[in-house]
């Protein structure tokens, strides 16, 4: 097969003289430019010589167009100190992403049917579906590895919503796109890069001594176990509704919260205290869920009843048996394991918020020994 070599020839055209430069052509095959100043040839010859010995014959094989959109490319890239190699492989990347991605509505699909096979609690997948479903509103149509980390921060911005449940949020999105990186259809996980709402410090506020002895006093019989294993056993409410009379080991003297029925998807034993266990020894032989039916009009009917509907504070229980606990036994690390937090989150919201003598007179508020229905406790007077 003939090769074709670099030339500067003379020709005619027309009946007109011209000088023409031949250059070889990626593949095989010649590109000729004619001219009609034989300097000017001489010139394009010289180039076409030096970039053919730098680069080879693809070089001579890049048309002028192109040269030029390769030079205004280099200038758009020049502020970021990229290549015009690097920004190809960038887009290229982005598209291959894009081809093999899928729509966020098909995805939100996929990872509820995934996490339904893995056994997550119904609590979890009915806010995941409700959350991830208005994310899915905004856009459910789009290929998910379109959206970037500028829009999902703008779309949770947007929701009009408090720092706590915008960071919800963005915690559900970041299960999304985890899910969606380990199935191919993202490279990135954007919500990264999207920062998190600052959540104002809220003062823990606890049941008084007085307060939680008068609200075991006006318990029916039935809510006794709800509110004596939240007080003295720190459970979440979500955990207690859940729990069942055979995870409460007398013998052992401990509560199982297991991880399918915990907050943190871990499994932790809680000690039953002496005066939690007088609480509980007349349901020993009990069978089937601890918390009633109805529950929460039984709590509203025992708060009444006790004088507690009114100023009742968020998470009473177990804050009330966290910040007792610290105060009694001095064990931020056992309260940690028992409560299924960390010791930092431990000191942060419960340290120093009792005072010694009240801790004392908490742990011993128990049932009347002559089976009335009064609270007793030492020192309460």
């Amino acid at each position: 097969m003939r090769t074709t070599r670099l030339a500067l020839t003379k020709t005619k055209v027309n009946g007109r003289r011209y000088y023409c430069v031949t250059t070889p052509k990626l593949g095989g095959g010649r590109n000729r430019r004619f001219f009609k100043d034989r300097a000017e040839a001489e010139t394009f010859m010289q180039f076409a010589k030096v970039q053919q010995e730098n680069y080879g014959t693809a070089a001579l094989s890049i048309p002028d167009a192109l040269r030029v959109e390769a030079i205004e490319c280099c200038e758009l890239l020049q502020p970021f100190g990229v290549t015009l190699r690097d920004a190809a492989k960038f887009y290229a990347a982005h598209l291959k992403a894009i081809t093999g991605s899928r729509k966020v509505t098909e995805v939100i699909a996929d990872l509820l049917a995934a996490r339904t096979a893995d056994g997550m609690s119904a609590r979890y997948l009915g806010d995941l579906r409700v959350r991830l479903g208005r994310f899915a509103l905004s856009f459910g149509e789009e290929m998910i590895a379109g959206i970037s980390a500028s829009r999902i921060d703008e779309w949770l911005r947007g929701l009009s919503v408090g720092a706590v449940t915008r960071n919800t949020f963005r915690r559900r999105l970041a299960v999304l796109f985890s899910f969606a990186k380990r199935r191919g259809y993202v490279a990135e996980n954007p919500v990264a890069d999207v920062e998190r709402a600052r959540e104002r410090e809220t003062e823990t506020e606890i049941l008084s001594v007085s307060e939680m002895a008068r609200l075991l006093e006006c318990a029916s019989s039935d809510m006794l176990p709800f509110w004596a294993i939240g007080a003295f056993a720190g459970l979440r409410r979500a955990e207690i509704e859940r729990l069942t009379w055979s995870e409460i080991d007398f013998d052992a003297d401990v509560i199982e919260v297991k991880a399918s029925k915990s907050k943190t998807a871990s499994r932790r034993l809680v000690t039953i205290q002496p005066n939690l266990h007088e609480w509980l020894a007349p349901y020993r032989t009990c069978i089937g869920r601890v918390s009633p039916v109805n529950l929460r009009r039984k709590i509203d009917e025992d708060r009444e009843r006790a004088g507690l509907r009114v100023g009742w504070p968020q998470n009473a229980l177990r804050h009330s048996f966290g910040s007792y606990h610290l105060a009694r036994f001095n064990d931020a690390a056992k309260l940690a394991l028992e409560m299924g937090n960390s010791p930092a989150t431990i000191f942060r919201h419960y340290r120093q918020l009792v005072k010694p003598k009240d801790a004392e007179r908490y742990w011993k508020i128990a049932p009347a020994v002559a089976g009335k229905k009064v609270v007793q406790f030492a020192a309460a007077k």
